[in-house]
Formats: C-alpha cells, sequence, structure tokens
C-alpha cells in the first residue's frame, strides 16, 4: 500500500501519519487515514462484556455441534467480525487478502473488471456510477441501477466483496450483469466483456479560445502532476491566459486524500486551509493545507505547480457535481467553495464525510474502520448532506431512456450511515432551509438525444468527445464563465459566489 513519507531533506510533516486513500464509495472504499494511534486510551476504564462474550462462545458452540454441515472455525470467526463491522456504518469494513489488494490496486489507475463504483444496500448492489471509458460506462450502465444477479448467481445474501470479486476476472472474459432500473418493467440483461481498467484520472480540452475544461474521474498516484500538465497544455493552446475553466468532478467517488490537496492547492494561495478532521484520538485531528509538503510525493524532484502562469491562482472557475460526487471531490468542492475561489454548480453531492483508518490485524487482512469525521474550512460537515451547489442544474433528460435525475445514490440513503455533527436536518432537506437551497436555480434541464452508449454503438462510433455539445450542465457552466468574463469586462464587480437566492428564468 502507498504511503506518503517524509522527504529526505525535510521534517516530518501531518501527512507522515496519513497512508492511503480516501475513496468515497467505490466498493465501499472511503476516506482512508492511517493514524499511529490504535489503542482506545480509556480501554482501562471500558473493562470487555464478560455477559456479551459468553453468549457469543455459546452460539458458536451451539453452530459448531448442531449446524446441518460443519463449518470451520474460521469461517466462523470472520463472518462474525464481518457482521460487526457492517453493522457499524457503511464504509467501515473487515478486509481479507483480496479485499485489501483491491484496496491498493484501485488507486493505482489501472485494474481488471467492468469499471464499476458499487456500495450494498438492502442486500442488492447498487451502482454509484461507471467509471468513464469501461466496458460498464459503454454497455450503457447507470447510476442507481440494481445489480441482481451476476451470471447465473443471485447477488441478495452476498457480500459486497464477494459480488466485486464475481464482476472481476480475465480481461477478456465476458459476465452477464441482470440490472433492475427506475422506469423500466422487465429487468436488463447485459453481457459485458472484461477488460483491463486504466482510468486516465485528467482529461482536458480547450473548449472554445479562452475557455478551459478539464475532468477529473479520481484521485490517484499522479493526479496533481498531471493536473498540472493538463493546465500548463491549455495555456499553451490558448496562447495567453484562461478566461474561465470547468473543473468536472461529476461521478468523481474520491481516491487519494493528497491528491485532494494537490488540486485545491493548484487553485488556493499557499498555505490556505483545504481540509481538517475530527475524531476521538489525538491522532485522528489532523488540518492539511495548500502546501507543498501535503501533496508532493517523494520521487518528485520540484513543485508541480511551479512553471504554470501566475493567473492559474485567479482565474475565474466553475466546479461541477453531482451525486456521483463524493469523498476527495467533496473535500476539492467545498475548499473552493469555502475560499470562495469557485462557483459550485450542478446536483447536490453524494455527502460523504467520514474517515477511515485501515489498520492491519495479520499479514494477510486488515480492519477498515470510521476513526473521525472531516470538515471544509468554514468548518461544515458534509456528512449525510453533501455539498451544495451555488447554482443548481439538473442534468438533462436524455430522450427515448427516462429520467434518471431521481436515480442517485447520495450517504444518507445508505443504512446506518452517520449523523452530521453541524447540521442535524442533514439527509431531510428542506426547500426553505437556505443552507440546503441553492443560491441559484435555474430552470429544468431540457430533453436531448442518447449520451450512454450501448455496447454496440461503443463499437461503431469510436472514441466520445470529452465535451458534447449536448451536455447542458457543462454549457451553463460555460456560460457562466461568460457573463462573469462580461460583468468585468465592464468594471463591474463579480462576487465569486451568489449571496443572495435568486430565480433565473
Amino acid at each position: 500500500m502507498p504511503s506518503l513519507k517524509k522527504p529526505a531533506h525535510k521534517p516530518a510533516s501531518k501527512m507522515q501519519k496519513i497512508a492511503l486513500v480516501l475513496a468515497g464509495i467505490g466498493l465501499g472504499v472511503a476516506l482512508s487515514l492511517s493514524f499511529t494511534a490504535v489503542a482506545d486510551k480509556d480501554a482501562s476504564a471500558n473493562p470487555l462484556p464478560v455477559d456479551e462474550l459468553r453468549a457469543f462462545s455459546t452460539v458458536f458452540g451451539l453452530i459448531k455441534q448442531s449446524y446441518v454441515e460443519p463449518v470451520s472455525d474460521k469461517k466462523l470467526i470472520d463472518n462474525a467480525i464481518k457482521g460487526m463491522v457492517s453493522g457499524l456504518d457503511p464504509h467501515s469494513d473487515y478486509l481479507d487478502a483480496d479485499a485489501f489488494k483491491d484496496l491498493q490496486v484501485s488507486t493505482q489507475g489501472e485494474f481488471g473488471g467492468l469499471g464499476l463504483e458499487v456500495n450494498m444496500e438492502d442486500g442488492l448492489v447498487r451502482v454509484v456510477s461507471p467509471i468513464e471509458d469501461t466496458p460498464a460506462f459503454k454497455a450503457g450502465v447507470k447510476p442507481g441501477d440494481y445489480i441482481v444477479k451476476i451470471d447465473d448467481t443471485q447477488v441478495q445474501g452476498m457480500s459486497l466483496n464477494d459480488a466485486v470479486s464475481k464482476m472481476r476476472g480475465k480481461a477478456g472474459s465476458t459476465v452477464t450483469l441482470t440490472l433492475l432500473r427506475k422506469g423500466e418493467t422487465k429487468p436488463l440483461i447485459l453481457p459485458l466483456k472484461r477488460a483491463i481498467v486504466k482510468v486516465q484520472s485528467v482529461k482536458s480540452v480547450l473548449t472554445e479560445p479562452g475557455y478551459g475544461y478539464i475532468r477529473i474521474t479520481q484521485f490517484q498516484e499522479r493526479t496533481t502532476e498531471n493536473l498540472a500538465t493538463a493546465l500548463g497544455d491549455l495555456y499553451k493552446q490558448n496562447k495567453g491566459p484562461l478566461k474561465g475553466l470547468v473543473l468536472d468532478l461529476r461521478n468523481n467517488p474520491g481516491g487519494l486524500l493528497n491528491s485532494a490537496v494537490g488540486v485545491s492547492a493548484a487553485f488556493l494561495p499557499q498555505g490556505d486551509l483545504v481540509v481538517y478532521t475530527e475524531g476521538r484520538t489525538p491522532d485522528s485531528k489532523v488540518r492539511l493545507t495548500a502546501d507543498r509538503s501535503n501533496y508532493q510525493r517523494d520521487d518528485a524532484k520540484s513543485d508541480y505547480f511551479k512553471d504554470l502562469p501566475k493567473d492559474v491562482k485567479t482565474v475565474p472557475i466553475v466546479v461541477l457535481v453531482n451525486g456521483g460526487t463524493a469523498s476527495a471531490s467533496e473535500i476539492v468542492s467545498g475548499a473552493l467553495q469555502d475560499h470562495k475561489r469557485a462557483l459550485v454548480l450542478g446536483t447536490q453531492s453524494f455527502g460523504k464525510g467520514s474517515v477511515q483508518t485501515v489498520l492491519p490485524i495479520d499479514a494477510t487482512s486488515a480492519l477498515k474502520i470510521t476513526t473521525a469525521r472531516y470538515f471544509t474550512p468554514n468548518g461544515r460537515s458534509i456528512q449525510a448532506k453533501g455539498i451544495t451547489p451555488d447554482i443548481e442544474v439538473a442534468e438533462a433528460t436524455v430522450a427515448g431512456r427516462g429520467d434518471f435525475s431521481g436515480l442517485e445514490v447520495h450517504e444518507s440513503d445508505l443504512e446506518h450511515h452517520l449523523d452530521n455533527p453541524t447540521d442535524k436536518d442533514a439527509g431531510k432537506p428542506k426547500p426553505k432551509d437556505k443552507d440546503t437551497t441553492p443560491a441559484i436555480k435555474l430552470n429544468a434541464a431540457p430533453v436531448i438525444k442518447p449520451q450512454a452508449l450501448t455496447a454496440s454503438e461503443a463499437d461503431s462510433e469510436g472514441p466520445r468527445q470529452l465535451v458534447s455539445k449536448n451536455d447542458y450542465q457543462v454549457q451553463q457552466a460555460l456560460n457562466v464563465l461568460k457573463v462573469q468574463q462580461l460583468l468585468q469586462n465592464k468594471g463591474a464587480p463579480v462576487a465569486p459566489a451568489a449571496s443572495a437566492p435568486v430565480a433565473a428564468k
């Protein structure tokens, strides 16, 4: 498992304590910090519950003696641990050898399978988001789809790790998913061919002179330096300063914490607070700022951003979010929003605001357990709430495919989710609550032609354009940037975020 270690020429930093992953929802992977303190310092005041342990021992013995088939001790103990941990919250998990390996591989940008970010709900696997340019994405799998069968095996009753293992396999082999989808009267049966999924985390294009578009699909090991390269390329292509930038974090389930800090640092002044965490132990209290020591990899010779134009720190930005924007991507959105560095446009984000620590049990297994909550620079917890956009713009309805606007999965939909410590009503939006009402709400999005490709369409149409003219949210983001530029040219003050509710017509 890669970790952040101190450079040889620098003293140890807070990031030295952070081991890897902040991945919002993919395969149950979430914001993961590894803190040095493991034991509860108050353990002496909390003796073991003897009566409850005696009951556990009795049940264990009865199963061994009376169950219809012999059961190994290891299986019983593993199942007991899984049940104990899974009952805590949606993101705590017991990681066997395969699950721990999957956790490591998923942050490195290449793995085998279908390319699905999934979670468990009501005993079924629910799709949070298909990853771009993967077999699942090309076949038209949608957020909110329920996977009820994998080949001929029913998913209900299966653990999430077991379901993921069945979907993964050798590249070129096939697997058939049976899906339930809102609005469809019959199950959808999709035969898919597995592939080596190589996730290119940063993609960019100059949409028109002066206006750049950057899409970050996940926060991986090299996302920060890839972002620096993408920004440099946009300025070179434009042959001068940019007038505006769209940062697309839609359906981005998260990834590495240091990469989230690095992406934020690209646009924030040095030293600005990006995120902080609060938990029970002293080591769970961490403050991460936009400083090189908090995002630079050990093998990097210089700051990724040192050769970029200075106006990267001031170029107007619109950040795109939706229900698939989670964890690390919510940290970036919240930091840029709190510092009034960008306008956030789209729909309410996922709301994954808890911290998981990966603690080794032995050489082949580990415990991923929730140890803290994270907060935006202004002290907002987005747990079970998400980032509220400054400008609410729904995704367009897809002609012939139904309306998918109600299919987004949020943290508040998950069983046993943690409460929000700063907003007791999080997950229960009230239209009149100013904290959950966007500053500007545009009219409903229009109906557009289908964008999700079937497997046969994907084979025949070739690579999709990075920015479609039918992407209503992107076009509205560009319109916002152009209005800001127009006001700036006229000498009018341009507020980075709307200060009062406005009904746009």
